[in-house]
This record gives C-alpha cells, structure tokens and sequence, in this order.
C-alpha cells in the first residue's frame, strides 16, 4: 500500500485537467474500505482541493445507486466544466432531506469518493481513478464502528446493490490504481 501511495502521490503533479480548469479524481469501492481516510491523505497533500463525499449525493437508503445518482454525477461535472464552479446540494441523513446548494470555484482538484464514484458515465471527466478494498467482513465492521449499528438494517439491501453496481460499472477494472485498505488507511 505504501509504494502505490507514493506512487499515487507522485503522479499527483503530473495529472492534467479534463474537466474545465479542475482535475478530477475518485475512489471507489465497497463500504468501509478506507475512501474516505484515502482522501483525507491525498487532499492533506494538495492546495487547492474540494471533495465531495457520495454520501451527500445519496438521497438516503432508498435512494442510494440509481440511476438519478448518475445524473447530478454527470451534472455535477457538465456544469464545472461550464460555469467552473462546484455546485451541489448535500442531503441530510438525519433531517432526510436535501441541505442549500454548495457552490464554490472551480478547485484545481476535485476529489469525488464513496461507492459509486467510478462509475462509467463520467469517466471521461476523470483525470485520476482509484479503486480501494478490503474483505467483506472487515468492511462491514468498519461500517458498523463508525455509523452505529443503527445502519445493520440497511446494509445488507445497500451492500447487494453495491455488489451489482461494481459489477455493471466495472469500477474496480477501470481504475487506474486499485489498493487494499488493510493497514495504514
């Protein structure tokens, strides 16, 4: 994992931007697999930095990987190419709706990670593609320690969704690095 980090942090300065003046980097792959603690160490690593977490994408758990998900992916990124700004409503798990749009200048890097931001539909707006994993089990711990065991209803509904999701999108082939999330992050 540390050799591909560095390399991955490495290739950070060589990446060009194909989405408006931004370069847009995901990571994918399964629940509790070290998404978010991976774009942490990255962002800590840049200077101007936005990231979006698939989570305030998410409409809750009925509305997780669908199809309206790949549209505000694809809006999302058709309009920071046109108007380079970020703009996007976060949805508020506990008040179960959408929060005021988020709206911020075009970063020189936009970090997207959660499950389902590899997806195929906007992999041509993608400068930098990742892919993180960790045994099925080791997730659903992770998922249970850091939510709460208020989320064990949902997780078996959202982790078969998922599992199809990976298998229709082909996330994890299509990534340009793909790590595990045993050990460091």
């Amino acid at each position: 994992m540390n050799l591909q980090l560095a390399q991955i942090k490495a290739r950070l300065s060589t990446l060009s931007p194909i989405c408006g003046p931004s370069i847009v980097i995901t990571i994918d792959g399964p629940a509790g697999s070290g998404k978010t603690t991976l774009a942490k160490l990255l962002a800590s690593e840049l200077k101007s930095v936005h990231t979006i977490h698939m989570d305030d994408l998410y409409e809750g758990w009925q509305s997780t990987l669908t199809p309206i998900l790949t549209l505000k992916l694809q809006d999302l990124l058709e309009t920071l190419q046109s108007t380079l700004k970020v703009i996007y409503e976060p949805y508020d798990w506990l008040a179960e709706s959408k929060q005021s749009a988020i709206s911020a200048p075009a970063p020189e890097f936009l970090i997207i990670e959660g499950v389902g931001s590899g997806q195929s539909s906007i992999r041509k707006f993608v400068s930098l593609a990742l892919w993180i994993e960790v045994p099925a089990e080791e997730g659903l711990a992770r998922v249970l320690e850091r939510d709460g065991t208020a989320v064990a209803q949902y997780l078996p509904a959202f982790l078969m969704e998922q599992e199809a999701h990976f298998k229709k999108e082909e996330s994890r082939n299509s990534a340009d690095y793909r790590l595990s999330g045993l050990g460091t992050v």
